[in-house]
């Protein structure tokens, strides 16, 4: 087959649909599919706009670079790649193609979805986060809501959907996608992360300065989607306890204002680090003795935060911040994977860090727990289930050709 996928991040970029992307991609070369990936350059020179990495076809669309520079900023970031994504599709595609469109650029399916009906290809759509709706929850403007029309129409005119959760299959499914045209294929963790030897765990935490204390990490994007501010409140609360460390890793739009935060409130035992190279992944989540992850209410139902499966890969159990009525607080008190606790509740997450810091094998208990959770959800099983949904789209024509909805919210 021949397979385009679309998505701004790509190797040797390390945000997690890039690295996701880069598993797939590379996995489905290897069956012997003709593979191509547009993505977005990075800006160094000496990376080439086209290029061929285990056999995926790479082609590398220049535009704007202002990610961290406010709203403006990153819409900028979107409309150029957008632009050029969509010139360089149109030229890659056809008639038979596979296009698998993934949500960055959000709506970018939307121009995919005109381009497979121009050139009788094949569309997927590989739903990561769902908008307008989660731009309308973060941002208020609900003048975005023209858009749905549009989107739900390329979504309609797709061969499939593709998402991560059974709350965003619901969405999509409300949206008047047939059931039978969407699929639930969970993320995984980045192929080859496993738990680092104790030495290198170790030599981290002493160059980190971390000591012998329990460290509570938040590993990531630090993007508004997730409740960063009851992580501030907790490490202002626990500000005196010696034994427990605070550590950030990773960017965003929220990093900024979180690390000035913490500096005003003179927070010495929280420590701010960059995103970590996939090759220190494995030993940089191995310093977190309990990981935090975090949603915003509201934004439950679009959006899955997949950093759980990286962090059961390394055998280390979670807390979840957030609603506790949605998919990913079911998961971990399922599995025992970790603790779910209400932002609301600030009392009970104080108590459960406490608690944790004193007690190594309730720590070992979620972390094995973890392991085993991982175990049943790898990469090869969400590749196996990529695979059949492939072979099971090539064995049928396309689907009827996007049109433009009327324009109304």
């Amino acid at each position: 087959m021949r397979l385009i996928f679309v998505n701004r991040f790509y190797w040797p970029e390390t945000p997690a649909t890039s690295q996701l992307l880069t598993d797939l991609a590379e996995h489905l070369a290897a069956q012997g599919h003709e593979v191509h990936v547009i993505t977005s350059h990075p800006g160094p020179p000496a990376i080439p706009l086209t290029a061929t990495r285990h056999r995926v076809q790479i082609s590398r669309v220049r535009g704007t670079r202002h990610q961290q520079r406010g709203a403006l900023g990153k819409a900028c970031d979107f409309f150029t790649f957008y632009l050029g994504a969509l010139w360089r599709l149109f030229r890659l595609t056809r008639r038979q193609s596979i296009i698998i469109a993934l949500t960055d650029p959000p709506l970018f399916g939307i121009g995919a979805a005109w381009i497979a009906g121009a050139r009788g290809a094949r569309l997927i759509h590989w739903i990561q986060d769902i908008y307008p709706e989660l731009a309308i929850e973060l941002t208020a403007h609900r003048w975005l809501r023209i858009t749905r029309p549009w989107r739900n129409a390329a979504w309609a005119a797709a061969d499939h959907c593709v998402t991560l959760g059974e709350e965003m299959a619901a969405v999509i499914a409300a949206a008047g996608v047939p059931h039978t045209a969407i699929s639930v294929i969970p993320n995984w963790a980045p192929v080859g992360l496993a738990p680092a030897p104790a030495a290198a765990l170790a030599a981290l935490r002493e160059e980190w300065g971390l000591g012998q204390a329990m460290v509570v990490a938040y590993s990531g994007n630090f993007g508004r989607v997730h409740d960063l501010a009851s992580v501030i409140a907790l490490a202002t609360t626990l500000r005196d306890e010696p034994e427990i460390a605070f550590v950030f890793i990773g960017t965003g739009a929220q990093h900024s204002a979180l690390e000035a935060e913490a500096r005003g409130r003179g927070l010495t035992r929280v420590t701010f680090l960059p995103a970590q190279s996939r090759a220190r992944l494995g030993t940089a989540l191995g310093v977190g003795d309990v990981h935090l992850v975090t949603l915003r209410r509201g934004c439950e139902h679009l959006v899955f935060p997949s950093k759980l499966y990286g962090i059961c890969a390394v055998a280390r159990p979670l807390i979840f911040i957030g609603p506790q009525d949605c998919e990913i607080a079911g998961l971990i008190n399922q599995h025992g994977i970790g603790w779910s606790v209400d932002p609301a509740e600030p009392a009970r997450l104080v108590a459960l860090i406490r608690s944790l810091a004193t007690d190594a094998s309730l720590r070992a208990a979620g972390g094995t727990a973890a392991a085993r959770f991982h175990a049943r959800h790898t990469f090869a099983d969400a590749a196996s289930q990529w695979d059949a949904r492939l072979r099971s789209l090539g064995a049928h024509p396309p689907t009827t050709p996007f049109t433009s909805p009327p324009l109304q919210p």
